[in-house]
């Protein structure tokens, strides 16, 4: 093993996949406070201090696939919302949307806003600047894309939650106490994998103009 590239691999990619994770949990938060709950920020989760946001287990997940992982929820209570169905789908939206936001904003300085730099900064600089963007783009669509999946405590169960009708929506809650556990197996078995990964990188060589 390469020790120098793998520690030089480690400081381009740990500054991109902390960023995704903060900015995901901190637009929960956010929207959560917007909509009247102020659970999140009392428990200074409004935050882009990444501590307060990292999950062990989802941010090991994120370095070893660098397309699907979690972060530590947000708290969020329903019982401040106007209309706690409508809101909380709202609140569990905002996470993918705001990695969507990052990934177009660092696709589009890629491609149109680094011929500027390139005449002061040095390649030394450059360089890595270049690939942590990149790795930007490729790491919030794969997170935004993997919390859509509607399989509790990931968003998309929630949003899938707040669409269903009453009746179904019971139901589908009781899957929540068994969800981790299938959504662990399938990382681990890779089915995840061959499902996201293809739609991660369409979405990627979309923003991209590949």
């Amino acid at each position: 093993m390469d020790i120098a590239s793998t520690i030089q691999r480690l400081v381009i990619l740990i500054p991109p996949i902390l960023f995704a994770v903060t900015i995901h949990e901190m637009a929960h938060g956010w929207m959560a406070n917007r909509l009247g709950d102020p659970t999140a920020k009392a428990l200074g989760r409004l935050t882009l201090n990444p501590i307060k946001h990292l999950d062990p287990v989802g941010t090991l997940v994120f370095f070893l696939t660098q397309t699907i992982g979690w972060a530590r929820p947000v708290p969020v209570n329903p019982r401040y919302f106007k209309d706690p169905k409508r809101d909380m789908i709202w609140v569990s939206a905002a996470g993918p949307a705001s990695n969507i936001a990052v990934a177009a904003l660092c696709a589009l300085f890629v491609r149109h806003g680094l011929r500027p730099l390139s005449v002061f900064l040095p390649d030394f600089v450059l360089t890595p600047l270049v690939l942590m963007l990149i790795l930007s783009v490729q790491l919030n669509i794969g997170l935004a894309v993997f919390n859509l999946i509607p399989i509790p405590p990931l968003d998309g169960s929630k949003v899938l939650m707040g669409l269903l009708p009453a009746g179904l929506a019971a139901k589908y809650e009781e899957f929540e106490r068994w969800g981790f556990l299938v959504l662990l197996l399938l990382v681990f078995t890779g089915v995840t994998g061959r499902i996201i990964v293809p739609l991660v990188f369409f979405l990627y060589n979309m923003f991209m103009g590949i």
